[in-house]
């Protein structure tokens, strides 16, 4: 894993970064639901680097070794984390890649906090949640939070049983870090992403924006992760993979994530001369 250190933004709190540091290029990172930088990003990592990035990758707040604020989790506060260790690091404007989840932060990051970001690239996500199907399965975070709450180590082991990961040395790391959650913080982040509707505005983002479709994705469908890009007149790029398999097959996922980076770079480029 590239170094960690912890940023204490006044006012705000310590946050946990992976910083790679170095004078290239930042580009902020920001996970999906029920993940951490780790847990999404730690199979980019080494390509981003090699590419010549200086890589930051920050637990959101409930998540990982996320803030514990003693207020419900919100994806705009997310935004503002993130915005903020940009700013305290003097590391804006930057970069700004979101996956699932972090996509919906990293949309508003660029609405909210236009300051931070020089270009942005969206992945395995989406403008919204808000068809039918989707929106009963947000009601049932209450029950997903209790349960988490009272057997975190029976649900996970069952979790990982459903979507066929095996219990073995290697998944033991993604159980540990996936017991590091507040169960009620991500119950709450599920019905966020189930309030989340960025179709209104979205239109007005003016960042350079790009987005690499997950074109096996069975949890946020092709078909939204395309009106996503529409909607924003972002360049597309594909990754062949389910959507979570972002780090084992890392080699379909990091070229079109790549390609995505430099495409906002050369727009960003073009505008500033």
């Amino acid at each position: 894993m590239p170094p960690a250190r912890t940023v204490l933004v006044p006012g705000r709190g310590e946050f946990f970064l992976r910083d790679t540091g170095g004078d290239g290029p930042a580009v902020m990172l920001l996970h999906g639901w029920m993940a951490s930088a780790d847990l999404n990003w730690c199979g980019a990592y080494a390509d981003l680097v090699n590419a010549g990035y200086r890589v930051l990758a920050i637990d959101h707040r409930g998540h990982g070794r996320g803030l514990r604020p003693l207020v419900r989790f919100r994806l705009a506060d997310c935004a503002a984390d993130a915005a903020a260790v940009l700013r305290r690091l003097d590391l804006a404007p930057a970069l700004v890649a979101g996956y699932s989840m972090g996509g919906a932060i990293a949309q508003l990051v660029a609405r909210d906090h236009t300051d931070v970001v020089s270009g942005l690239v969206l992945s395995g996500t989406a403008a919204h949640w808000q068809d039918p199907q989707t929106r009963r399965a947000w009601r049932a975070m209450g029950l997903m939070g209790l349960w988490l709450s009272l057997a975190p180590r029976a649900s996970w082991r069952l979790g990982f049983k459903r979507v066929g990961i095996p219990e073995n040395e290697r998944t033991a790391w993604l159980q540990s870090e996936m017991m590091r959650h507040s169960a009620s913080d991500l119950a709450e982040a599920g019905r966020e992403l189930g309030r989340f509707d960025s179709r209104p505005w979205l239109g007005s983002i003016a960042v350079p924006a790009a987005v690499v479709v997950t074109t096996r994705d069975e949890a946020v469908p092709v078909y939204k992760q395309r009106e996503l890009a529409a909607a924003c007149s972002a360049q597309v790029f594909e990754a062949p993979i389910r959507h979570l398999e972002i780090v084992n097959r890392a080699s379909d996922y990091n070229p079109p994530l790549l390609a995505a980076l430099e495409a906002v770079s050369r727009v960003k480029d073009a505008r500033a001369a």
